[in-house]
C-alpha cells in the first residue's frame, strides 16, 4: 500500500482539535483511512458492527469487486483459473506463492503434497471417539486440531520452513480426514490414499472405494470436483478467514487456527449455504410449486427465504455461479441425469427469479451455492458433507492468509473494541439488601 498525499480530517462540533489521518491506496479497490491514532488522540473508537467498513489487514492474495462481480486470485480472474488454470493444486501453488507454477515447479509441488496425504495411523482411534451420527464438521474441528498432537516438528510459527511444512501437511491431509469422516459415518473401513492419483481423483477414491469394489475415476467428475475446489479456495477476509487470522494473531499453531476456521465455516450463514439451497429445492418439490414458493418469499411475514441467491459482497452476478452452472450441466450429462427433477426445478426457479422485478431490483442473482449443492449431490457426496468439502477447498486460502499474517510486521494480536451499554460502576449490596 502507498500513502496518499490527501489526508482525511476528522473535526468535532465541541471545538476539540481536529485530527488528521493518512489515507492509503491499494493497487486496486477502495482507499483506506488509517485510524490507528484515533483512540490515543481523541479517546474514542469507531463503531462498525460486522466490520463492514474496516480493513483489519493489508493482503495481496484475493481481491473482490462486489459491484462488478469480480474475483481475483493473485490478480488472475477466477473464470480464467477455473477454465485455463490447470487443476486445483496449481491454484494452491498460486495462492501460497503468488505466481502460477511452471512445469518443473508444479511437478515438485504435486509430489510434495502427494507424499503427505497419509495421516498418522493412531488418528483412526481418535475417530472412534465420535458417535457414528456426529456431524462431519464436528469431526473435522476435532481431528484437524488434533494434528498438532501428531506433528510436533512443524509447530514453530516463527520458522519459515515449519510454516511451509505445516501448509503442505494441511493441504495434503484434509482430503484424507474428510473422507475418513464420511467413511466413519457410514460404517465403512477407511481407505488409504493412492499416490498414483491426482488430488481430486484421490479424494474420490478415498470417499467411494471399498475393499470389495474399487472406485473407477471419471475424468469429467474429477474435473468437476477440481472446479468446486478452485472456486472455493479463497474469498478474501470473510468470517472464517478472519477467524483464522484472529486465532493466528495470538501465536496459536496452524492446525489450531485452521480448526477455528472450520468451526466458523460450520455456521449456516457461511459454509452451510449450499446445503440450505439444496434443502430449499427439495422442499419446493416440483416446478408447479414455484409460484406459491415465490409468493411466500415476497411475503415478509412468511419467514420463507430464497436460498442460494444474493451475496453479502457481490451486488452483481457471482462470477463463480456461471462456472458452477456449466459444471452442473457437464456432470448431469455425463451421468445421464439431464432429466434430474431437482436440476430442472433449479433452472426454472433461476429463470423466474432473474425475470421477476422483485428479485431483479434487489439484485438477488444466483450465487455459487445455488449450483454447487446439486453438483455435489450428483457426485454422490451426502448433504451433511457439503460444508466439509467447502472446508477442504478453503484450507489453502486459510493457510495462505495465515502465512501472510505471520509475515506481516504490522500485525498485532486481534483486539476489537466495544461500545459498552451495560450498567455503570456500582457497589455490591449485601444479600439481604438485594
Amino acid at each position: 500500500m502507498t500513502n496518499s498525499e490527501t489526508k482525511a480530517t476528522l473535526s468535532f462540533s465541541d471545538g476539540s482539535p481536529a485530527l488528521e489521518m493518512p489515507i492509503y491506496k491499494g493497487s486496486i479497490g477502495p482507499d483506506v483511512i488509517d485510524i490507528r491514532k484515533l483512540y490515543g488522540s481523541t479517546g474514542m473508537f469507531t463503531y462498525d458492527p460486522g466490520f463492514m467498513s474496516t480493513a483489519a489487514c493489508n493482503s495481496s492474495i484475493t481481491y473482490i469487486d462486489g459491484d462488478k462481480g469480480e474475483l481475483l486470485y493473485r490478480g488472475y480472474p477466477i473464470e480464467q483459473l477455473a477454465v485455463n488454470g490447470g487443476d486445483f493444486l496449481e491454484t494452491c501453488y498460486l495462492l501460497l506463492n503468488g505466481e502460477l507454477p511452471n512445469a518443473a515447479q508444479k511437478t515438485e509441488f504435486v509430489a510434495t503434497v502427494t507424499n503427505h496425504t497419509m495421516v498418522h495411523e493412531q488418528m483412526q482411534f481418535f475417530f472412534r471417539g465420535f458417535r457414528r451420527d456426529a456431524h462431519p464438521m464436528s469431526v473435522l474441528v476435532g481431528t484437524v486440531g488434533a494434528l498438532a498432537s501428531f506433528y510436533h516438528d512443524s509447530l514453530d510459527i516463527n520458522d519459515p520452513h515449519h510454516r511451509e511444512v505445516s501448509a503442505i501437511r494441511l493441504i495434503a491431509k484434509m482430503p484424507t480426514l474428510v473422507a475418513m469422516a464420511y467413511k466413519y459415518s457410514i460404517g465403512q473401513p477407511f481407505v488409504y490414499p493412492r499416490n498414483d492419483l491426482s488430488y481430486s481423483a484421490n479424494f474420490m477414491h478415498m470417499m467411494f472405494s471399498t475393499p470389495c469394489a474399487p472406485y473407477k475415476t471419471n475424468e469429467v467428475l474429477v474435473r468437476a470436483l477440481d472446479r468446486i475446489l478452485i472456486l472455493h479456495a479463497d474469498h478474501e477476509q470473510n468470517a472464517s478467514t478472519s477467524t483464522v487470522r484472529l486465532a493466528g494473531s495470538s501465536g496459536a499453531n496452524p492446525f489450531a487456527c485452521i480448526a477455528a476456521g472450520i468451526a466458523c465455516l460450520w455456521g449456516p450463514a457461511h459454509g452451510g449455504a449450499n446445503e440450505a439451497a439444496l434443502s430449499m429445492l427439495e422442499e419446493i418439490g416440483s416446478v408447479d410449486n414455484i409460484p406459491t414458493f415465490i409468493a411466500q418469499v415476497k411475503d415478509k411475514n412468511s419467514g420463507v427465504k430464497l436460498m442460494g441467491f444474493g451475496h453479502r459482497v457481490y451486488k452483481n452476478y457471482d462470477p463463480r455461479a456461471k462456472l458452477m452452472r456449466e459444471t452442473c450441466y457437464e456432470v448431469l450429462q455425463e451421468l445421464g441425469l439431464q432429466d434430474d427433477p431437482l436440476f430442472k426445478l433449479a433452472m426454472a426457479l433461476e429463470k423466474i427469479a432473474l425475470e421477476d422485478e422483485y428479485f431483479v431490483s434487489r439484485k438477488l442473482y444466483p450465487n455459487v451455492d445455488f449450483y454447487s449443492g446439486i453438483v455435489q449431490r450428483a457426485l454422490g457426496i451426502p448433504t451433511a458433507l457439503f460444508t466439509g468439502i467447502f472446508a477442504l477447498a478453503r484450507t489453502v486460502g486459510w493457510i495462505a492468509q495465515w502465512k501472510e499474517m505471520i509475515s506481516d510486521p504490522e500485525q498485532k494480536i486481534g483486539r476489537p473494541r466495544q461500545l459498552f451499554v451495560g450498567a455503570p460502576k456500582r457497589d455490591v449490596p449485601a444479600i439481604d439488601k438485594r
